[in-house]
């Protein structure tokens, strides 16, 4: 092999493996980065012009978030809310904002070991926050973004693409938003809930009913709280590993439940609803089917649910 051979070789991108891929149907997905990357190969190969590659380098030193490319963003704060739950703050250059649609996800990229790994996580930051967006990040045990989480502290940088997904929601469409979220499922619900509190105009009547194993395991009480003082939200918490209400603050006993969100008790939910729910649900696998079937037994059609 010629080193000219060799040269273009050593440039040629690299197909991802499955880890890379974060599964939450992105718009592009990795594989069809690749797939971009790889026609600009072969084209820049074909007229042995390598000054055609540096058209998606180029981008990746822009301050903006980019669905195509990965982009740096420094931390700034890390915050631990649980024994396993962390909130971490990341600058975005002067005033600028993420500009993110309500519910929108973004991906992150970790190295762990040598492997590459990518997943999505929604930022609970208003989409037209200022000069920083916030993430809600669980670590896991065994997870390999975990492993790679676990070592950040402020002033690390970390790189992010997107946006992708989200949900197309608008001021008033729907009278009711019923929202079934476990653990970090939380995370897109809240800018949602915060674009409606902040719009005078906008009087969707909110139930969110947030799954949780312990009291203590309850992600931004504080802001739930404040949330939860405005006329048209209501918040209830299940907590499945909890046995009593007796050791809780007293204002959260009247709107707790213990054990699981069962269909029983999402079928009272509902028929407390001061008007017919859509329902938006985010939660493991798991949680998303058990809320589909439930919401289906109680009559609630498909086309009035959204799973992010």
């Amino acid at each position: 092999m010629s080193g000219n051979e060799h040269d273009w070789l050593a440039l040629k991108p690299q197909e991802p493996s499955s880890s890379q891929c974060c599964g939450s149907g992105c718009k592009p997905c990795i594989y069809d980065v690749y797939e971009k990357e790889l026609a600009q190969w072969e084209r820049a190969k074909a007229k042995q012009d390598k000054s055609l590659l540096l058209e998606n380098k180029e981008q990746s030193n822009n301050s903006e978030l980019n669905p195509d490319t990965f982009t740096a963003f420094n931390i700034s704060s890390v915050e631990q809310l649980t024994e396993d739950t962390y909130q971490y703050k990341f600058e975005l250059p002067g005033n600028s904002s993420l500009r993110l649609s309500l519910g929108q996800h973004i991906v992150l990229r970790g190295v762990v070991n040598g492997l590459e790994v990518q997943r999505a996580y929604t930022p609970i930051s208003p989409g037209n926050a200022e000069g920083y967006f916030e993430v809600l990040m669980k670590c896991y045990e065994a997870g390999l973004m975990s492993q790679y989480i676990k070592t950040w502290k402020k002033g690390d940088t970390v790189f992010w693409r997107g946006p992708f997904g989200g949900f197309p929601y608008r001021p008033n469409k729907h009278g009711e938003l019923l929202m079934l979220a476990s653990g970090t499922g939380l995370a897109p619900m809240l800018p949602i809930l915060q674009s409606i509190t902040d719009d005078e105009e906008d009087e969707t009547f909110v139930t969110l009913v947030g799954c949780f194993r312990t009291f203590d395991k309850i992600y931004l009480k504080p802001l739930l709280q404040d949330l939860a003082r405005y006329w048209n939200i209501r918040i209830f918490y299940v907590l499945s590993q909890e046995t009593s209400l007796e050791k809780l603050p007293w204002s959260y006993q009247e709107n707790t439940y213990t054990g699981r969100l069962s269909e029983d008790l999402l079928k009272m939910i509902i028929n407390s609803c001061r008007r017919k729910p859509f329902v938006l649900i985010c939660g493991s696998s798991a949680f998303s089917e058990d809320m589909s079937r439930y919401l289906k037994a109680a009559g609630i059609e498909e086309n009035s649910c959204f799973v992010f």
